[in-house]
């Protein structure tokens, strides 16, 4: 005779009960700030490292790089851009917006000290190329422990 017992788990279905599951489409569908929303995106970006240098590209699309700022400290790596929302008014009302308007922002730090006195950087067809040299003397070296 085949065993028929079932477990018997009292929270598995309250794991599955979401009581906001709903509210997730009706403020998507509201035209909140984009800071409250959740899926607001972010910068995304390409590490490359030589022994001389780091190597980053940033895919920031539809922005003008007058309205990207980068700022470097030390090893830290700060990028702002200003993604500016379009007004036709042509007497055009929107009834769908899915593109995002705002500030986006990434901050990073890399495992040496840049110099940026040689920092350079790039943008184009969306994307913003940096080119951070090492500085000399901030290379690291392994402790030995005693």
């Amino acid at each position: 005779m085949a065993n028929q017992l079932t477990h018997f788990d009292p929270f598995g279905d309250l794991a599955r009960l979401d009581p906001f599951r709903g509210m997730d489409d009706l403020f998507r569908d509201f035209s909140i700030a984009p800071r409250l929303r959740r899926d607001s995106p972010t910068i995304r970006l390409d590490v490359a490292e030589t022994d001389k240098f780091y190597k980053i590209k940033a895919e920031i699309p539809g922005v003008k790089k007058e309205d990207i700022k980068v700022s470097v400290e030390g090893n830290l790596v700060a990028i702002t851009a200003e993604c500016r929302r379009e007004e036709d008014g042509k007497g055009e009302a929107t009834v769908h917006s899915e593109r995002f308007w705002g500030q986006l922002s990434r901050r990073f730090t890399l495992p040496h000290d840049v110099d940026d006195a040689k920092a350079d950087a790039k943008y184009s067809d969306g994307v913003l190329e940096l080119t951070l040299p090492k500085k000399a003397g901030g290379s690291s070296r392994q402790l030995t422990i005693h």
